[in-house]
């Protein structure tokens, strides 16, 4: 799919507030052809979904007992409908967000010299070294929600396809293989965690091959796969479970299934607390967290949008295929 650049996109008002440092364009500006190439390549990893009905939360195993037992945000399950879309079969990787946030003027903003202080844990970069975990291959960590959601915002504008977050919905729909009853989204419903990370960092080898069917490990580890290391779940999606966990678009409420709206469900207008916002993060088998169900597919819970441990995917919301 050929496409033309246009404009950089504006900042909308979160990326402004959350940004801090001047925007001004830098040396290290994206060239026109690397952001082609990955605005095509966002094009050429979608994968087309065909809506329809479900039930979006903790339907219980089939003894009828919940997945998830340490928490009741997502019970009970309600009955929803989702029109077709797309979304990337990957998370977002480090290639593609740095190519982003230089195109947009932004890459110095994370830094140590700009006083972003997880920026000595976690650099906001791309490497050729398949040991770092920057390697450009590897998904990336978004350093805020706003980020995270303009890169969406830049795919739409550079591409003309309505390219955004997924809702929550369209998160666990995905996941879920078009809504099945399974509890990981694996090849087949059932999670193998890889033991690539059950040691001490100074013996964590990366280039020991993937074991298992996906990877789940602490946040406290910055170390990941590169994208696509397991396979897929039914529907041609990669890592939904494990690897990092994923921003969506809607603000986390507590009581949300409760007012959920039976069509394309967005979640609330607002935040619940305008003062510490929080928008729902799903897949937290990728920070790690196993208890009580946590690393399935029905576990949500809320993350400040200034989290620096998330990852993310985009949709394209459109209801015929895009390629």
């Amino acid at each position: 799919m050929m496409l033309n650049r246009k404009r950089p996109i504006l900042l909308i008002s979160f990326a402004v507030a959350m940004a801090g440092c001047s925007s001004a364009r830098s040396d290290s500006d994206a060239s026109a052809e690397s952001v082609d190439s990955t605005v095509n390549r966002a094009v050429d990893h979608l994968v087309f979904l065909e809506g329809g009905t479900f039930r979006l939360g903790d339907i219980g195993a089939p003894e009828d007992s919940p997945y998830t037992t340490l928490t009741d945000d997502n019970k009970p399950p309600v009955s929803v409908a989702l029109d077709s879309y797309s979304i990337s079969k990957y998370e977002t990787t480090w290639e593609d967000f740095v190519v982003f946030l230089k195109d947009v003027g932004r890459l110095e903003n994370y830094t140590v010299d700009a006083g972003f202080v997880m920026a000595n844990k976690l650099p906001i970069t791309a490497s050729d070294d398949p040991s770092s975990p920057n390697f450009y291959k590897k998904p990336a960590r978004s350093p805020n929600y706003s980020e995270a959601e303009s890169y969406c915002a830049w795919l739409a504008d550079q591409s003309g396809l309505p390219f955004a977050l997924p809702t929550e919905a369209q998160w666990e729909y995905a996941a879920r293989s078009r809504g099945e009853d399974v509890a990981y989204a694996t090849n087949d419903g059932t999670m193998e965690n890889d033991t690539y990370l059950q040691r001490p960092d100074e013996y964590v080898d990366p280039t020991t091959p993937p074991s298992g069917n996906a990877l789940s490990h602490s946040s406290l580890k910055t170390e990941r796969r590169p994208v696509g290391s397991y396979p897929p779940n039914p529907v041609g999606l990669y890592d939904m479970t494990g690897n990092v966990s994923e921003w969506t678009s809607d603000w986390y409420a507590e009581s949300a299934y409760q007012h959920m709206a039976a069509k394309n469900p967005q979640g609330p207008d607002a935040p619940t607390d305008s003062e510490h916002p929080q928008k729902v993060v799903r897949d937290w088998a990728g920070l790690g967290e196993h208890a009580g169900g946590g690393d399935t597919v029905f576990m949500r819970g809320g993350r400040p949008v200034n989290d620096t441990n998330n990852g993310f995917r985009c949709v394209v919301n459109r209801a015929s295929q895009v390629n």
